[in-house]
């Protein structure tokens, strides 16, 4: 016990998660040859982490879920993990996303920008680029976030894949970001979206005005239980709701938005124009 070095917890949540897995090591007795065993890392990579000197992976926090019985919990450590990467996300942000990887249907609107679901890499990259040089992030937490995309799009290929449902404000497909090879593979991907036998979109055109419902972007989950809820925005907070009072307004707005705006053919053939550069 010589060699053992205090921990500090409160300093990061690197730090808490070190702390944490020596805790629950110790309380099963075990030494850090012992956890080595079970988890199929070394020793010295496990006093690593313990002492926060190395960052946990993705495959560490499943590892010891499986070895402290904490997997699929509420305490598990890939929870944890996934809390750490998100950091730099809006509050209510990480749980609605764990809700989005298992709805049975989603259906979104956005506006000024693609949806993460939607977004090429390298449309993100040069939205967390961006987010990078105003200071608002690192560029630790912009990959991130480009890292994130990603994974909620695997959500879109999972079976039974989800049912779909996307609603574009024309500022999405209005606005630049990038240059022009961005945009293209950006289009490209909405084009691609479109085709697949469980999605549905349409861009709403500045045209509806008032018509449109809503003014901020709204996302509504149904759940395999065919339970409902929403997400929405602010420019601090996320907030996720549950109550049916509140869900099924949003999701009656929701249909009348798809109703007023262009059906889908008419919305790809839009995408397809600003793909050749024409109006």
């Amino acid at each position: 016990m010589v060699n053992r070095k205090e921990l500090h917890p409160e300093s990061s949540p690197q730090a808490a998660f070190g702390a944490r897995l020596r805790s629950l090591r110790e309380a099963r007795g075990w030494i850090q040859e012992s956890l080595a065993d079970e988890i199929r890392y070394s020793s010295k990579h496990i006093s690593a982490i313990e002492t926060g000197r190395r960052v946990p992976t993705l495959r560490f926090a499943r590892n010891a879920d499986t070895a402290f019985g904490l997997a699929n919990t509420f305490d598990s450590f890939e929870r944890e993990w996934r809390e750490m990467r998100q950091g730099s996300l809006l509050e209510g942000f990480p749980e609605y996303v764990g809700y989005e990887a298992r709805a049975a249907e989603i259906r979104l609107y956005e506006v000024g920008v693609i949806p993460g679901l939607l977004q090429t890499p390298a449309y993100a990259a040069v939205l967390a680029d961006s987010a990078v040089k105003r200071g608002v992030i690192t560029p630790e937490q912009a990959q991130e976030r480009i890292d994130l995309v990603a994974d909620r799009q695997a959500a879109l290929v999972r079976q039974p894949a989800p049912l779909v449902f996307v609603v574009l404000d024309e500022s999405c497909v209005r606005r630049p970001i990038g240059g022009p090879e961005v945009m293209e593979e950006q289009f490209d991907r909405l084009l691609g979206f479109a085709e697949l036998s469980t999605s549905v979109l349409q861009v709403a055109p500045f045209s509806m005005g008032v018509r449109r419902p809503f003014n901020l972007p709204i996302t509504v989950l149904t759940m395999a239980d065919r339970s409902l809820m929403s997400y929405a925005e602010s420019a601090q907070h996320g907030r996720l709701e549950r109550e049916s009072t509140s869900v099924l307004p949003m999701l009656a707005a929701y249909h009348q938005l798809q109703a007023e705006a262009p059906s889908q053919a008419e919305s790809v053939a839009m995408i397809e124009h600003m793909r050749k550069g024409t109006p």
